[in-house]
């Protein structure tokens, strides 16, 4: 275990610390627990009491988010519910009626927290077949994507931009993909080539308001909860990562992870077909999703380096940079038609 993985350790006390006692904000019985279901940008706990509902809290890594984007955040959220877009969560308020709750423990930096309602079903299963899952998610993203193009947004309305500053350029908001580790200086070379050609062909393909909006940016199989064997019954959680974005990077987001999966192009093909039941594509939209695949798989590398606290990093480290490079080689190949 080296330095940064025992401080992650040491904290994790103080989280539950302020987890339990943030818990008086909301309208929870005394004698409820916590247990941690996982850290990423955020920490997770599922709060459960005998003889009461169950409910999930979310505790916000400070700095992360501000108070405007976590609330622009639920706005959207419960926008999309409303107008029976998406299945969301429902987002509980304080007993002080606020939907964001900010609490600090001796020692600690104040932590913003929202409470949501606990939604019955499962990850879906990656060893399963996931066509049908996809050929719905392709729908969901659709029927958002249309949603957005006619939602005006609020006053105050702000989330981060998921673009080529975002990713790769003065902004980097999950770091550069240069500090992951692992990385060879081969793998540097084939990665430095996919970044300059994802970059010139997203300028080519530009941000008309057709093609880029507000997208949810993290629609994952771990933000997915299926009930039953039903893949129509699935509701999409985790909106923290939702911002401004190209539309077919929403595909992209869906394969995270796994993108060397044989899978893959049956998810592409279903999710594709899915989408444009409900909302017809360009030929310029198709052909920019392998680049969409490319730019999100880049993003987790960085991800991967700058996020040594997050549950999967460890699992994922040793071999995540040699796979992306596979992957960019690839990229590379069908992009100059060899």
């Amino acid at each position: 275990m080296d330095q940064s993985d025992a401080k992650i350790e040491r904290d994790r006390p103080a989280l539950y610390q302020l987890a339990k006692e943030a818990l008086q904000l909301w309208f929870v019985p005394e004698d409820a627990t916590l247990e941690l279901i996982n850290i990423s940008e955020n920490a997770t706990f599922l709060v459960s009491a005998p003889g009461s509902t169950k409910t999930i809290l979310r505790v916000h890594r400070p700095g992360y988010h501000s108070l405007e984007t976590i609330a622009s955040e639920l706005t959207w959220m419960e926008a999309l519910s409303t107008a029976d877009v998406i299945k969301t969560p429902a987002i509980l308020c304080g007993t002080n009626g606020a939907r964001i709750q900010r609490h600090q423990i001796s020692g600690q930096p104040p932590h913003d927290m929202v409470m949501f309602a606990f939604v019955e079903g499962q990850e879906p299963d990656q060893s399963q077949s996931l066509e049908s899952l996809f050929h719905h998610l392709g729908g969901l993203a659709a029927r958002l994507h249309q949603h957005v193009m006619s939602w005006p947004l609020p006053a105050g309305f702000t989330r981060p931009d998921w673009d080529i500053d975002g990713i790769y350029g003065r902004i980097k908001r999950w770091g550069d993909w240069r500090q992951a580790p692992y990385l060879t200086t081969s793998m540097h070379t084939i990665l430095e080539e996919a970044e300059a050609q994802v970059s010139r062909a997203l300028l080519a393909y530009g941000k008309t308001s057709d093609r880029y909006g507000l997208i949810h940016a993290d629609m994952r199989l771990a933000n997915l909860l299926v009930k039953g064997n039903d893949m129509r019954r699935v509701h999409v959680i985790d909106f923290d990562d939702c911002g401004f974005g190209w539309f077919m990077y929403d595909f992209a987001a869906g394969i995270s992870f796994i993108e060397d999966d044989p899978q893959v192009p049956h998810l592409k093909s279903a999710w594709l077909a899915g989408y444009q039941e409900i909302r017809p594509l360009s030929a310029e939209d198709l052909m920019m999703v392998d680049t969409m695949i490319m730019l999100r798989r880049m993003l987790l590398l960085a991800w991967v380096g700058s996020h040594k606290d997050a549950d999967i990093v460890a699992e994922l480290e040793p071999d995540f940079g040699r796979v992306t490079a596979m992957l960019a080689e690839r990229y590379l190949k069908a992009q100059n038609g060899s």
